[in-house]
């Protein structure tokens, strides 16, 4: 590998004519966490602000009758607030694959003016479809260059469709992982598998004749980490869990507390009910799992792969525990580096610490 040179100022991010002034994306974080308030500043800052498509009615009147009204009128709301805060920056929306009614929450995207759809947690196979009358941009997430590379071939094939942008989510991340438990136990020589993403994207790059800016998350956190990224060849780079321990950021402050006073040693891999590996932050929650299955009385029917009767816990109900501040009795998702969080900052103060001195 060549060794990666010192890149002393940041480029703008353009996603298929869609201009950020920072290549820097702040992660889309459900339930609660990436709202209007926190995407809004960043895309305010020159970043790209990301809501997540997360139950974010779970707050709203009607949430527990009817679920997915409240969350499309909720989601409906949460891109018009961030996009009055974020003046001329640019709000995404993160659209889990795994999410019952996913073509509704396209639909609502759509329909009030979001830039820019990011879909992962699987591969979305029926996004090109979806969006094909309208402007919106759209970026899947790939953890390796096989997933890249089905998915590219298919939207190509099917569709006559590429991605605008494609985000490649390591093994570092929070929430839910494109990887096996038995991969994340792993030290991964995961630059080469960025290094092939990069090539495969870029045949797509040259059939399409525009390039398709990658951008790469899991674990960036300072502007050492956006070096390597960018210097291995990435256009940008997604950021969340920085993000969470802001001032602006959408979730209670109890929330952000954990952060805070999490360690390296803090950090676990849990079994989510939707089929998926995620990474958390270890609390008396977590621990509980070990012992207990906490029985379902309730379900909102958000995950298509989640059974609720054979689940050990409701996911909704313990992200909903976390975003409300009851930490000790929800699931909190945080990065492989959230120990190294000390203190409540600000948006403005993260996007700096991410730039070149």
């Amino acid at each position: 590998m060549k060794p990666i040179e010192t890149i002393k100022t940041l480029k703008q991010l353009d996603i298929n004519g869609l201009i950020a002034k920072l290549p820097i994306i702040q992660g889309g974080m459900g339930v609660g966490v990436s709202m209007s308030r926190l995407a809004g500043t960043v895309a305010s800052e020159g970043g790209v602000g990301v809501i997540s498509a997360a139950q974010p009615g779970f707050n709203w009147d009607g949430f527990s009758s009817n679920p997915l009204k409240a969350n499309l009128e909720a989601l409906a709301y949460h891109i018009l607030r961030a996009k009055e805060r974020a003046k001329d920056g640019l709000i995404g929306v993160n659209i889990m694959c795994a999410i019952n009614h996913y073509a509704e929450y396209v639909k609502c995207a759509i329909e009030n003016k979001a830039d820019l759809i990011i879909s992962g947690a699987g591969l979305p196979t029926k996004l090109p479809e979806l969006v094909k009358d309208s402007a919106i941009k759209i970026a899947p997430i790939v953890s390796s260059k096989k997933a890249a590379a089905v998915l590219l071939k298919m939207w190509d094939k099917k569709f006559g469709k590429t991605a605008d942008m494609v985000v490649i989510e390591g093994p570092k991340a929070g929430g839910h992982l494109g990887f096996s438990a038995e991969d994340l136990s792993k030290q991964l020589d995961y630059d080469n598998e960025v290094l092939d993403i990069l090539q495969e994207v870029s045949h797509y790059s040259e059939r399409y004749n525009r390039v398709i800016p990658t951008v790469f998350a899991g674990g960036v956190s300072d502007n050492a980490d956006v070096q390597h990224y960018m210097g291995l060849g990435c256009a940008g780079v997604q950021v969340a869990t920085k993000f969470v321990a802001t001032e602006e950021c959408d979730v209670a402050d109890e929330y952000k507390q954990a952060y805070i006073s999490a360690t390296d040693a803090d950090v676990t891999i849990v079994k989510s009910p939707v089929g998926m590996p995620g990474r958390a932050i270890s609390n008396e929650f977590i621990k509980g799992l070990l012992t207990t299955n906490r029985k379902i009385t309730e379900c909102s029917n958000c995950i298509s792969t989640c059974n609720p009767k054979t689940i050990p816990y409701c996911i909704t109900k313990a992200l909903i525990n976390a975003a409300i501040g009851k930490t000790n009795e929800g699931l909190i998702f945080c990065g492989a580096y959230v120990g190294r969080i000390k203190e409540i900052s600000t948006v403005k103060r993260v996007i700096a610490e991410l730039l070149p001195a």
